[in-house]
């Protein structure tokens, strides 16, 4: 059984490096680049390193994992081991399935050294459903003037949060226009109320089935996924996908419990492709960018919007304003608009709940 050791370091804002999430092990990342270059001198060249370390630490794993990790014949661009595919997804997937967890780690390392730095740098702590423009936001918003504290976890779980004062902002999503009577209506409409909540526009997105390259299996709808016994990668209760794949269930008029759902619930969209990309599942539900991030097919179901939600009395917060501000800004609308499945709508406007969730019947008084 070997153990690991975790560390971190400091790289600037515009760093190419902070784009990449959680702990990277070196051997890893040598087994990724070969397995996608196709051979040690392409994963070699693709990394900068000389062809003759990346051989020689190889070697040094294989003795101290006692395992071989890489096959190659005589005229033929060497593999991956079966040893060696399953150590790359193995670490992918635990990657993705921690990225949660990770991303709150380092926040709390970022904001005790960005406060320790400057006092004065306004914090807003936001409870989120994982999302990819939701992480980026992050890295985006100390040009705002504001630190963004982001936790991620479930949208039940945010909303939650939210009132019961361990947080500022909650970031959620719910299919367009579901109907008062859907699973999405009963799941939140308990859970926020007009006149204490204030709704924030952030982004619309499409969620779907995440398969396989080319769909082999023609996985797009919850029928097909029942007929063929498709293995499912399923998402952890409390999170918004986990709600809107109920939702989406109940319009097809089929059962969670009539299709064939793989054991363990995965964490995020990434932890999802991961699963289908290595051959453990068949299909899941998702986001268009985590699909192909890893080369995947996307079967779009239906347009989110992803929103933000806060007590009215702190809508009009010096770091709740310059937040929203920064939400209109060109530079971060330009990145929403080049992100795979997402588009623009009304970021940093105030709506009210029951506008943009109209659940809710308010009957006139009458005299």
């Amino acid at each position: 059984m070997h153990k690991i050791r975790l560390s971190y370091e400091f790289v600037t804002a515009n760093d190419s490096r902070i784009s990449v999430e959680g702990v990277h092990h070196p051997l890893t990342q040598l087994l990724r680049a070969i397995s996608e270059q196709g051979s040690i001198r392409g994963a070699a060249t693709y990394l900068g390193l000389s062809y003759r370390h990346v051989w020689g630490e190889l070697k040094r794993w294989e003795e101290t994992l006692g395992h071989t990790l890489i096959l190659w014949n005589k005229g033929q661009s060497a593999r991956l081991s079966d040893m060696g595919f399953k150590l790359m997804w193995a670490e992918r997937h635990a990657q993705a399935q921690l990225a949660p967890q990770i991303q709150a780690l380092r926040a709390d390392i970022e904001r005790s050294f960005a406060t320790a730095m400057n006092a004065e740098t306004p914090v807003v702590k936001l409870y989120a459903s994982h999302d990819e423009a939701v992480r980026n936001l992050q890295q985006f918003a100390p040009e705002s003037g504001v630190y963004l504290d982001v936790r991620f976890c479930g949208s039940v779980d945010a909303i939650r949060a939210l009132n019961e004062g361990r947080c500022q902002l909650a970031g959620f999503h719910v299919p367009i226009a579901s109907a008062p009577e859907s699973v999405i209506a009963k799941t939140y409409k308990p859970m926020l109320k007009p006149g204490l909540h204030k709704v924030i526009g952030f982004t619309r997105r499409q969620l779907g089935l995440i398969v396989p390259s080319g769909n082999p299996s023609n996985l797009k709808t919850a029928a097909c996924i029942k007929a063929r016994q498709a293995r499912f990668a399923m998402r952890a209760l409390g999170t918004g996908t986990r709600v809107s794949l109920n939702h989406w269930l109940v319009e097809s008029g089929i059962a969670l419990d009539e299709l064939r759902v793989l054991p363990g619930d995965e964490l995020s969209h990434q932890a999802v492709a991961l699963r289908v990309a290595s051959g453990d599942a068949d299909v899941g539900m998702g986001t268009e960018s985590a699909a192909l991030a890893l080369g995947l097919t996307f079967v779009p179901l239906f347009d989110e919007a992803y929103l933000f939600v806060c007590l009215k009395s702190y809508l009009e917060s010096p770091a709740m304003q310059a937040l929203r501000t920064f939400l209109k800004t060109d530079i971060w609308v330009q990145y929403v608009d080049n992100t795979p499945g997402y588009k623009v709508d009304r970021m940093g406007e105030v709506m009210t709940l029951s506008a943009e969730l109209p659940w809710w019947s308010f009957r006139k008084k009458t005299t």
